[in-house]
């Protein structure tokens, strides 16, 4: 006899019933056709790649997220996608991008994380993203944050706030320090941390000049709306001219939202690094009322082509589509019309069964030994000869 509770899924693992399922495959179908309409190409990677190819140039991070296991064709290791970005990358990379004009790519497909978010605590995401390749321009960041915006207000999403950072200003921060690599790595999670007295007590240890530890130290407080982008000119100065044109960049993007979305919400964190193991510029997230965590985010990673072969400027951004339709505000369809045939075998019922599918009507046919017939709106029935709907 089978057990009741047989039937287990692991944590963070999940089936989506019918009334779910539905609900996000129509999110799916019109995100399509929205990048579709911005003249983004959808590509399908594949689910598992070796795992040395899947991971070139993510850092760490998405290492630990990346379920391992052995091809028993090759005897390689393998991993199963835990994030597309990487993937799409190098399609772009190796098989679309030409000197010509940008490169545009879409996907939509399930990755599989070890860990998981700490919010939604899915290990399965249904992950949603466009990239744009090729060029380095401010308005291809600004095209990309129109277009995570559109589609949350296609999944419902209200009251969305932007959160806007640059990871070049703490790279040339630490770079212009002096700062090695391990310093880098301790300092920057410290920063992530917003741990005021581990900052203090690790810049003294690196025994910086008291300019430069007033400019990390200010990294904690750069944070509010657009006016703080000119206090950070003053306050992280000392970093030089590459510090200066990435706020200036923030400032640039600022403008251009503003003068398109002028309700709309800007906030900047100077500190927020994410992803900064290969994103190299404009970072951003979306955030909604209610939720703890983004609800989308993105950015520039310029270097994570280069370290397939073949430098190629990029941007972009990405969403798990099960959270955007979880948290969507879009009123339920109404109940859709469900026909009810009889079981009859009759080629002029099969006939008038198949039209009414093809015009996406929904045909229900009864089947020999139904106890209770389904549930239905209309019923066909003949009349005088001829299969007709009725109420």
């Amino acid at each position: 006899m089978v057990k009741k509770n047989s039937w287990m899924l692991p944590e963070g693992i999940d089936a989506l019933l019918p009334s779910d399922a539905k609900r996000l495959e129509r999110m799916r179908r019109e995100l399509l056709d929205l990048f579709h309409s911005w003249g983004y190409q959808y590509v399908i990677p594949p689910m598992v790649e070796f795992r040395d190819t899947l991971l070139t140039g993510t850092g760490s991070e998405l290492a630990l997220q990346t379920f391992n296991l052995t091809d028993q064709i090759s005897g390689k290791a393998l991993g199963i996608r835990a994030d597309m970005t990487p993937q799409v990358a190098r399609i772009a990379s190796h098989h679309i991008h030409t000197d010509s004009s940008p490169t545009r790519l879409c996907y939509l497909g399930s990755v599989l994380q070890a860990r998981g978010a700490k919010i939604e605590k899915s290990r399965s995401p249904i992950q949603v993203g466009v990239e744009l390749y090729g060029s380095q321009h401010i308005k291809s960041d600004v095209e990309i944050i129109r277009l995570m915006l559109e589609t949350l207000a296609i999944a419902g999403l209200q009251e969305v706030h932007l959160d806007l950072g640059h990871v070049a200003i703490f790279r040339d921060l630490a770079k212009n320090a002096g700062l090695g690599v391990e310093q880098e790595a301790d300092l920057f999670e410290v920063l992530q941390r917003k741990a005021a007295d581990e900052l203090d007590e690790l810049l003294t240890t690196y025994q910086l000049d008291t300019a430069w530890h007033h400019a990390f130290y200010q990294l904690l407080s750069l944070n509010g709306d657009v006016s703080v982008l000119e206090e950070a000119k003053t306050s992280l100065a000392v970093g030089g001219t590459e510090v200066i044109n990435a706020i200036e960049e923030l400032q640039q993007v600022a403008e251009l939202l503003q003068s398109i979305y002028p309700a709309l919400p800007l906030y900047f964190d100077l500190g927020e690094l994410r992803c900064y193991q290969y994103q190299t510029g404009i970072v951003f997230a979306a955030f909604v009322p209610g939720f703890g965590s983004e609800v989308a985010r993105g950015g520039r990673y310029d270097n994570l082509t280069g370290q397939l072969d073949s430098t190629l400027p990029a941007t972009g951004f990405s969403a798990d589509v099960k959270v955007l339709s979880a948290l969507s505000s879009l009123d339920e369809e109404q109940t859709e019309e469900v026909i009810l045939a009889p079981d009859v075998n009759d080629p002029d019922l099969h006939d008038v069964i198949r039209k009414l599918r093809a015009n996406g009507k929904i045909v229900v046919q009864e089947l020999a030994g139904d106890q209770q017939q389904p549930e239905h709106t209309l019923t066909l029935i003949n009349a005088q000869g001829q299969w007709q709907v009725s109420e």
